[in-house]
């Protein structure tokens, strides 16, 4: 089956090259992205960002963007109009892009008071077919299934033309793969029917929002959000995606709006000293 086959509406293919791995503090210096049409006509965007923040030697080790090269450049928020129209009403596709891009795509977006609309979309990642299939790396992706050498890896666009070469290589080996992006899109995307949240976690039991992570797990937002607000903070401040932090948010605003209760009124008045 030929990718162009499998998608019903357009395709936004793409991969962000960033400062480092933290999608909340690191920012993104490169964006590429290919627009695949079902009838097989192709729009290529490139963008290089100004970070507003040093790149570190490391990264540039990686994707070999200096802060040089992108001093000129525009900053993210001045180029967000744009992208916001280039992804509007498609699909998305990309090389992990479930665990790195689409997050940090989300927080730029969020620095610039806007938001990067993921429902209604339908998603493919090559990383989570590949891992189901042959787990490696892109450059062993590209390797198995088309037999090429990734000489560009790291390079945005280049990791997009190696991402599309795969998902093709990906539809033409493995026949029992879906057929229609709704089924890709849950093949790619696999969930527990009790998850409150994209990534599982949290989780809804008998009615109840819990925690389903680390040494809470299994304990009531709700609860936590009266006797450990702390914890419930760390989350909303650190590395989670946007979804578990807005769910989270509205608990602990909903506890905040209810009356106290008088026994909870002394729980919180420090015992008298003996």
């Amino acid at each position: 089956m030929e990718l162009t086959q499998l998608i019903d509406r357009p395709l936004a293919v793409f991969d962000i090259e960033a400062t480092g791995l933290n999608r909340i503090a690191d920012r993104m210096v490169e964006i590429s992205i290919i627009v695949l049409h079902p009838d097989g006509r192709e729009e290529k965007h490139l963008f290089r960002t100004n970070p507003e923040m040093p790149i570190p030697v490391e990264s540039t080790a990686i994707h070999g963007i200096t802060d040089d090269d992108v001093k000129d450049s525009p900053t993210f928020s001045q180029i967000v109009d744009e992208l916001e129209q280039i992804f509007d009403g498609k699909d998305i596709a990309g090389y992990n892009l479930i665990h790195f891009d689409i997050p940090m795509l989300e927080n730029e977006f969020k620095r610039c008071k806007k938001t990067f609309v993921m429902k209604g979309r339908r998603v493919i990642d090559a990383q989570r077919i590949f891992h189901r299939k042959e787990p490696r790396d892109l450059t062993a992706a590209l390797k198995f299934y088309s037999g090429e050498a990734h000489l560009g890896a790291h390079s945005a666009e280049d990791d997009v033309i190696a991402t599309i070469k795969v998902i093709q290589g990906q539809l033409v080996k493995y026949d029992d793969l879906p057929e229609t992006m709704d089924d890709m899109h849950l093949y790619c995307n696999p969930r527990d029917p009790n998850w409150a949240d994209k990534m599982g976690r949290l989780k809804r039991v008998d009615g109840e929002i819990l925690i389903n992570f680390g040494r809470k797990q299994g304990q009531s937002v709700a609860t936590l959000a009266l006797k450990d607000p702390g914890f419930l903070r760390w989350i909303i401040k650190g590395d989670f995606p946007s979804d578990t932090k807005s769910i989270i948010q509205g608990i602990m605003d909903q506890q905040a709006d209810k009356p106290m209760s008088l026994g909870s009124a002394f729980d919180k008045v420090d015992p008298p000293k003996s």
